[in-house]
């Protein structure tokens, strides 16, 4: 048997961890959280995606619903907000740096570049994100908070089939074709700056446009927006299905859902982005 004293010559031989090994511990212990839920949301995505493909019938409906609340929610923001950054950044910015050069006309190339491109379906992903996204999560997390989602396990029915599948699948289709919407008034922000503040003609900005814009533009701004879509879905619909501690967990849950949906829109647009104008060389140049 072992004495009092030998265990406290024992646990006197202990030596507390040095400060190096204790910010290393601290920094692996940062790392591994964050990689653990990415797993998870792999994992849970895979999930989804799997169910949805598996028997893509029954969900239909509910499908429907979602689509027609989000364009209900979404659609004047984004109008409004493709509109006034179009003008603000594209119109009015650009147009003076164009019209230093004595080319206004020039920024009908650039609402290729800026609005087909980018900032429109940028714009679309974030306002279908802050606006929609936070509903489903909160939706979710409060169903999870009461234990519906536990309930509906306990009656045989699948959460992620009735509840999760509808809303990614509609958050794919109505992202990307609120895009084509964000595509017109992005355009349309632009074409009010160039024309009415900095005095290019409209038959100019016309030309300019079109000899700039391809269809692998629209398509690939379309596709990129779809993946946007299910991005936000799978990131909202992971953080509300698992939120936790109540209604302040509720609410950590709609923050970390909507800063990691726009974090991994970014991180996707960087490198499809990449990839589009790799393919595609004659892209990059402006006619």
């Amino acid at each position: 048997m072992t004495s009092a004293a030998d265990t406290g010559e024992q646990q006197g031989d202990e030596q507390p961890a040095s400060p190096a090994r204790q910010r290393t511990t601290r920094w692996m212990g940062s790392v591994a959280v964050p990689i653990a839920e990415a797993g998870a949301m792999a994992i849970f995505s895979g999930k989804t995606i799997w169910s949805a493909l598996r028997y893509p019938l029954g969900y239909w409906g509910e499908v429907r619903d979602q689509i027609f609340l989000t364009i209900k929610l979404c659609w004047f923001p984004l109008i409004v907000s493709t509109t006034v950054f179009g003008l603000g950044a594209g119109g009015i910015q650009a147009g003076h740096l164009t019209t230093l050069f004595g080319v206004p006309e020039r920024l009908g190339g650039l609402a290729v570049l800026g609005s087909i491109r980018e900032f429109a379906p940028w714009i679309n992903a974030m306002v279908i994100a802050g606006v929609m996204g936070t509903a489903i999560t909160a939706d979710l997390g409060a169903r999870r908070i009461r234990e519906e989602l536990d309930a509906m396990q306990v009656l045989g029915v699948d959460p992620i089939r009735t509840l999760v599948v509808p809303r990614v699948v509609a958050m794919t289709i109505v992202t990307a074709l609120f895009n084509l919407v964000a595509l017109v008034f992005g355009v349309i922000g632009i074409f009010i700056g160039a024309v009415a503040i900095s005095g290019a003609s409209s038959a100019g900005f016309y030309s300019q446009f079109f000899a700039n814009a391809t269809t692998t533009d629209v398509w690939a701004s379309v596709a990129k927006t779809a993946i946007f879509g299910l991005i936000v879905g799978l990131v909202c619909c992971y953080k509300g299905y698992l939120a936790g501690g109540g209604p302040i967990g509720v609410g950590r849950a709609v923050n970390q859902a909507v800063v990691i949906a726009f974090a991994a829109i970014w991180i996707f647009n960087a490198v499809f982005t990449t990839i589009l104008l790799g393919l595609n060389p004659h892209m990059m140049v402006f006619k």
